[in-house]
């Protein structure tokens, strides 16, 4: 039975409300958890978030075992994105940072406490999900707007921008993707060799598939980039020998043994085993018809990760980075820079994500008086629908410019908030400081989940920033006031 955090404290444990936090400390982590101290002590708050993650995490029945706390998991998760590290370095701090352990209620100054394990973290970390960190999200910036806003009725001015997120993929073509396809095959076939012999017959030479597969894909690597004259005739002839081993691979596949009665984790292999053949033999067609056929592979026909099928080929025009594959991401930042909302677009484009954002904003924070973008934002009837609100659009038009478009555009307000937008740049490059530069989670859940941790993060650190400042100020009086 999980608890929502281990209230009876040790001998020589110091209380989460007492906890000395450096201030004057540039790192990420002690703003981090000085947000996470303040959270902690605002019954509100606190009784909210646990409300939430009783919600989404305690769901099974209880069987009497104790499982990793609530409060130690939204802990873990929040220290992972802002430091922006992986389950290891994760691991180490959780044991022996003792700011953290603290924060955790685990170190009680005398004897060491609990450990916690690198498995056990992992599999605590990825109970969360994408709809229980947007309502979470949307009370911690509540918290930050308690402390930054004049008065609760003030609106937001919102600013709205997209970038990419990378997908932890290698760069794709089509004779990789097939190497790939082609070598999964052999590793589930491996695996189902050790659970049951009889899947052993006729794959003796099973890593001499592998090695005569992966020579015959350098050739052709070697070959395209080749820039003699006879390039053509190499990498025609180094086609058909790699496409030649892989055909005879997929139709020793196809004949694979379907054996009766079969375990729990035969089924799943053979699960595996089937989508893995059926990308083998796509991969087959579209390499046979790319470089033997020399046609042109229309782009809805291609997969750029048999590892993750959902990841985009995404062109944002950028002289640094070309080409990105990951997802398109937009997100939301107010006037405080918190942010507000996100959204990890499936082929949508700029102009498609704009109001629905607009939109989750309101229902969440209430009043919006203006939302600026930019042009690849822009769509006129997005622009009245704005305006049909009362709010103020500072969204510059896309194309040619009417008289009137030159107009609103040159108008105070408009080139204010055009200057001010700016400032989400400032906002992303912080986020992907934060883990947003590229997701090392494995699937569109995991890529959604690690967003919304990494939003959670950025927001938390710009409370804790706030709140430091505070603390500073504080200590500065009350030293003018003791001379």
């Amino acid at each position: 039975m999980r608890k929502r955090f281990e209230a009876q404290l040790t001998l020589g444990s110091i209380p989460i409300e007492q906890i000395q936090i450096p201030t004057k400390s540039r790192d990420e982590l002690p703003a981090l958890l000085r947000a996470l101290q303040y959270i902690y002590t605002d019954k509100e708050i606190s009784e909210q978030v646990f409300s939430l993650l009783e919600a989404s995490i305690c769901t099974k029945l209880p069987t009497g075992r104790p499982g990793m706390d609530l409060w130690s998991i939204f802990v873990l998760a929040s220290v992972r994105l802002c430091l922006n590290t992986d389950y290891d370095y994760l691991h180490h701090v959780a044991n022996y940072d003792i700011l953290v352990r603290q924060m955790l209620g685990v170190h009680d100054g005398i004897f060491r406490g609990r450990d916690f394990l690198l498995q056990n973290i992992k599999d605590n970390v990825r109970l969360l999900d994408d709809d229980t960190l947007r309502k979470i999200n949307c009370f911690i910036v509540q918290a930050g707007h308690q402390l930054v806003k004049k008065k609760e009725t003030e609106a937001l001015c919102i600013k709205v921008d997209s970038f990419v997120i990378e997908a932890d993929v290698h760069f794709p073509t089509d004779y990789n993707l097939l190497f790939d396809s082609g070598r999964k095959c052999l590793d589930v076939l491996g695996h189902l060799m050790d659970t049951n012999e009889a899947y052993c017959t006729g794959w003796r030479k099973i890593k001499n598939w592998r090695k005569d597969l992966k020579n015959k894909m350098l050739v052709v690597s070697n070959a395209t980039a080749d820039k003699s004259k006879n390039r053509g005739v190499r990498l025609r002839k180094a086609a058909e020998d790699y496409l030649s081993v892989a055909r005879k691979l997929y139709d020793k596949v196809c004949n694979v043994k379907q054996l009766n009665d079969l375990s729990f984790e035969e089924e799943a292999l053979l699960k595996h085993l089937k989508y893995f053949r059926e990308m083998l033999y796509k991969h087959i067609d579209l390499v046979d018809r790319r470089l033997l056929k020399e046609e042109v592979i229309p782009h809805e026909e291609k997969i750029f990760s048999i590892f993750e099928p959902w990841v985009e080929w995404i062109c944002k025009g950028k002289k640094h980075k070309p080409v990105e594959i990951g997802t398109l991401t937009c997100v939301a930042t107010d006037q405080w820079h918190f942010v507000v909302d996100w959204w990890a677009a499936q082929h949508q484009q700029d102009n498609q994500m704009l109001l629905p954002v607009i939109d989750r904003v309101r229902q969440n924070f209430g009043l919006v008086s203006s939302c600026s973008s930019d042009r690849g934002f822009f769509s006129k009837i997005d622009v009245e629908v704005i305006e049909l609100f009362d709010m103020k659009a500072f969204i510059p038009k896309k194309g040619k410019r009417s008289l009137a478009d030159i107009q609103r555009e040159n108008d105070p307000d408009f080139i204010k908030a055009k200057r001010a937008h700016s400032a989400i740049e400032s906002n992303i490059n912080e986020l992907e400081h934060r883990g947003l530069d590229r997701c090392p989670d494995k699937g569109i859940k995991g890529m959604h989940r690690y967003i919304g941790l990494a939003v959670i993060a950025y927001n938390l650190r710009r409370i804790g920033k706030i709140l430091m400042e505070q603390d500073r100020q504080a200590a500065v009086a009350d030293q003018r006031k003791a001379a």
